[in-house]
């Protein structure tokens, strides 16, 4: 799943690491959702989504069906 993670991260001056203590998670689960290599779970998502303010579709992009 394509996702925006990075940008946001950007956008809040936040290292993989500030991010991954926010939400709960380790750093390298944040690296490895960045790189397309894990996919968040619903909950994980929420989470990030409101830490950033905004919705989860803002942040993660689902891959077109059958592509």
């Amino acid at each position: 799943m394509k996702n925006r993670i990075k940008v946001y991260r950007a956008m809040h001056d936040l290292s993989q690491e500030a991010l991954a203590n926010e939400v709960g998670v380790t750093r390298q689960t944040i690296l490895a959702i960045e790189n397309g290599k894990y996919d968040p779970s619903l909950i994980l998502a929420a989470r990030m989504a409101k830490f950033f303010n905004v919705r989860i579709d803002d942040i993660f992009l689902l891959d077109t069906i059958g592509e």
